[in-house]
């Protein structure tokens, strides 16, 4: 049974920082495409940074290039973002998701981040 569970949202102030953790059970994530997503009030959920090989190849959003920092773990089966020089436009709710190439798709519950004074 597959399990994703995010942790390390907050509340932060502008230019403040968190990392966000997912901690993955059931399937290996070397395996899959790991990303983070988020999603906005009012918004649909986009694509914030992505490791999407098992070398470790990673891609970030435009919004996110230079403060954000996604990473991966094989030995602990864990995807982290590093969020740096956070701001308010980055106030969303961060998800974790797996794809694998034959097309099985996991999502984690969601993790709440507040930037805001």
């Amino acid at each position: 049974q597959v399990h994703i569970v995010e942790s390390g949202g907050g509340l932060v102030n502008p230019g403040g920082s968190l990392r966000l953790s997912c901690v993955v059970s059931g399937f290996t994530v070397s395996n899959y495409a790991m990303s983070w997503y988020r999603q906005a009030p009012g918004k649909e959920r986009e694509l914030v940074a992505a490791v999407i090989s098992a070398a470790g190849t990673t891609n970030y959003a435009d919004s996110v290039k230079g403060r954000f920092t996604i990473s991966r773990s094989n030995s602990a089966n864990t995807l982290w973002l590093q969020m740096d020089n956070l701001k308010p436009e980055d106030t969303a709710v961060y998800y974790c998701n797996g794809l694998s190439a034959w097309g099985a798709d996991y999502w984690g519950q969601g993790t709440q981040v507040t930037v805001s004074s």
